[in-house]
């Protein structure tokens, strides 16, 4: 069983230390400003700028649930309706969940609880225009529907520490599941990466990173 440890980075925000594996599950320089700039800034915003009526996310690594959090705190306001899949091979207690400060931080309380509380293995409407599906299996097992996303939120554990989450095989399961014109984000800028991405027929761009971190890569599927 792996052992999690809460820790607070930079920005106030709170995270986790996965002992076994010594690696946290956010920027130690700041969670939430560490996820806004990834995923939010440079994934979903700009959907939200083209202003699509329909939005389907694919996140790989439901973790503490912020990325959850966060995709429907920049969307509640908008007409535009979310169905959000995400996938966790090892879900996290709810006594580790009551722990974070996501919540307060962001004063959305009810929205979190909502989010946690939610079963796994079923597609629930947290709000409005925003259905949730929690899947708890591996990434080596889950089966996705063939081009049916538009945007991937990639935020496995490094490759460093978990390098078969970013083998080839996995990034070929995940394009297979993007749309045409679709977007991939992910916090990290491994070279290796990046040519598998290009490989897959992605194109591929470096971004800059969030604080703490140099690039951060951002793919299309044309």
């Amino acid at each position: 069983m792996n052992q999690i440890h809460l820790i607070e980075t930079k920005d106030g925000s709170s995270s986790l230390l996965n002992v076994s594996l010594n690696e946290t599950y956010h920027s130690t320089h700041g969670a939430i400003q560490e996820s806004k700039h990834v995923f939010i800034e440079s994934g979903l915003k700009p959907f939200l700028i083209f202003k699509k009526s329909e939005l389907s996310i694919l996140e790989i690594g439901f973790g503490t649930g912020l990325n959850t959090l966060l995709t429907l705190l920049a969307t509640e306001q908008r007409s535009i309706k979310i169905y959000y899949e995400t996938v966790e091979a090892f879900p996290l207690e709810n006594d580790i969940i009551a722990t974070l400060n996501y919540p307060k931080f962001l004063h959305a309380e009810n929205v979190f609880e909502k989010i946690h509380r939610s079963h796994w293995n079923e597609a629930e409407e947290i709000v409005a225009n925003f259905k949730l599906n929690k899947r708890a299996i591996k990434l080596e097992e889950a089966v996705f529907e063939r081009e049916k996303f538009d945007l991937i939120y990639f935020d496995a554990f490094a490759p460093a520490k978990q390098p078969e989450l970013w083998e080839l095989p996995i990034l070929k399961k995940v394009a297979i599941a993007m749309k045409q014109n679709s977007i991939f984000v992910t916090y990290c800028a491994k070279g290796q990466v990046r040519r598998d991405l290009i490989s897959l027929g992605l194109t591929v761009e470096k971004l800059p990173g969030p604080p703490g971190k140099r690039e951060m890569l951002r793919a299309k599927k044309i």
